[in-house]
């Protein structure tokens, strides 16, 4: 038990601290850009493709998706019961959110929630919904209010697989968190100035 609640620890610590690797920024400085003083902000990807291109925000976003799903993994080689990888699931997704680097003002949680996906869905089902979530951005055209959107089928999705009661209280705490990283942009939306991904 005590071994257990040691791993426990150490892997939230490292789950929060490799969520807090703060990609976008650290990829814009390479281009002599600081991120925060571009577009909306925000580090996440999609500030980065608006700023430096479609190929960087995509690979920020899949280093943000990694970041998250290594320390995950590496715990669930360890650790067993629901409530202790919910944990760990959520520890890089706050690391994200809230990086010690850049005085806890991070990223928006999405791309670090989608490691989540992939760690209770699976590859195979996790790459359905991705493309569901491309349709529908292709559809509505805006990022932010996708996002929102789709968060909400997450209870849905973690129920069916696991029915778990810890998975399904992650997936609220999920929703919770996005909703409230995405408040300014809740406030252009219901204001009509909330900008497209693409024409």
């Amino acid at each position: 038990m005590e071994n257990e609640l040691m791993l426990l620890i150490v892997f939230t610590i490292i789950g929060y601290l490799s969520g807090s690797i703060p990609f976008g920024y650290l990829i814009s400085k390479l281009k002599n850009i600081d991120i925060r003083k571009k577009g909306s902000g925000n580090i996440g990807g999609t500030n980065v493709g608006r700023t430096l291109g479609f190929k960087y925000g995509l690979l920020v976003g899949i280093l943000d998706v990694s970041k998250a799903l290594l320390p995950i993994y590496m715990a669930s080689k360890y650790l067993f019961q629901p409530w202790q990888m919910v944990i760990i699931l959520i520890a890089p997704v706050i690391g994200h959110m809230f990086p010690l680097w850049l005085k806890f003002k991070g990223g928006k949680g999405v791309s670090t929630v989608a490691a989540t996906l992939f760690y209770i869905m699976g590859i195979k089902y996790s790459l359905i919904f991705i493309g569901l979530w491309i349709i529908m951005l292709f559809i509505i055209k805006i990022m932010s209010l996708t996002n929102l959107i789709i968060v909400l089928f997450l209870p849905i999705l973690f129920w069916y697989k696991t029915k778990s009661i810890a998975y399904l209280i992650l997936s609220f705490i999920y929703i919770i968190l996005i909703w409230w990283a995405h408040r300014e942009n809740i406030k252009r939306l219901k204001q009509g100035t909330e900008s497209k991904l693409f024409k």
